[in-house]
């Protein structure tokens, strides 16, 4: 009896400290700079047990590094602004519309000056996500274009989990993005970004953040936008991906689709919804 009723609470305690931590405590935990210390200290005694290089040979791997690390610089400016080839085409001089659909099928980019562009223009959105009834949240982003091809984006998450019999945990994650509109045709655009994400809660640290995404204006009032984000935070990453469906309605437009976060070494699916508007 005694015997059984040791494995017993033996087993409740095991499963009251696996199931009392919701996936955001987990996710912040992941992102904690204890994690991040245990992973340099293993890091660091492995590369003492693998030997150390000569000083020629560094040398020599450090000159090849520099003269490749100019190569590939030169190479990717082309890709990354624009090539001599893309100067004279219409696209190269596209102009901010009002907003999508303003007149006939243009999306973000008009090749014409008109009443239908301007110089600078701010589009706001909100949108709820959804993995299910435990946890949910709010996406909140002000996408602001101007000069024809740069703009800056200012994103807001908040995440809530409510864990039966174990409380509320939250997580708010704040992203502020650089962006160069990379291409700008009346059909299709892409950007490429750099900036910095701020983790709050736990974790409470800033990272490096890069992002990159398109939006395909394929039939009036419809378009299909994806966006990736990935922000290193301590030694892990979070990174996240949209793919929403838009339908525009003269300023305004509903979104709806699917979210994909990663927080440190936890994963999220969510569906998304929300409205916009362009001002």
């Amino acid at each position: 009896m005694k015997r059984t009723t040791f494995i017993l609470s033996l087993f409740l305690i095991i499963s009251y400290q696996g199931f009392s931590q919701g996936k955001l405590q987990k996710a912040e935990k992941s992102l904690s700079k204890s994690s991040s210390h245990n992973s340099r200290n293993n890091s660091r005694s492995e590369s003492r047990n693998s030997g150390y290089s000569s000083d020629n040979d560094n040398y020599l791997l450090t000159e090849l590094a520099v003269v490749f690390g100019e190569i590939i610089l030169y190479a990717t400016y082309y890709g990354l602004i624009e090539t001599p080839a893309e100067y004279d085409r219409r696209a190269s001089n596209a102009f901010i519309t009002k907003h999508p659909y303003h007149s006939s099928k243009k999306g973000n980019y008009s090749y014409e000056w008109g009443d239908d562009t301007e110089i600078f223009r701010t589009t706001l959105t909100n949108r709820v996500i959804i993995e299910n009834n435990q946890l949910y949240g709010n996406h909140l982003n002000a996408d602001f274009r101007f000069l024809k091809r740069v703009g800056v984006e200012a994103d807001y998450l908040q995440l809530w989990e409510d864990k039966t019999f174990f409380g509320a945990n939250s997580l708010a994650l704040f992203t502020v993005l650089a962006k160069y509109h990379r291409i700008r045709t009346e059909r299709f655009n892409a950007y490429w970004g750099l900036g910095a994400t701020y983790v709050a809660g736990e974790v409470e640290e800033f990272g490096f953040t890069y992002g990159i995404g398109a939006e395909l204006f394929f039939a009036k009032p419809l378009s299909l936008e994806a966006n990736f984000n990935q922000a290193f935070i301590n030694s892990s990453s979070v990174d996240k991906v949209n793919v929403l469906l838009n339908y525009h309605m003269d300023r305004f437009k509903v979104s709806g689709g699917y979210e994909h976060l990663k927080i440190g070494s936890v994963d999220f699916s969510t569906f998304s919804a929300g409205i916009g508007i362009s001002l």
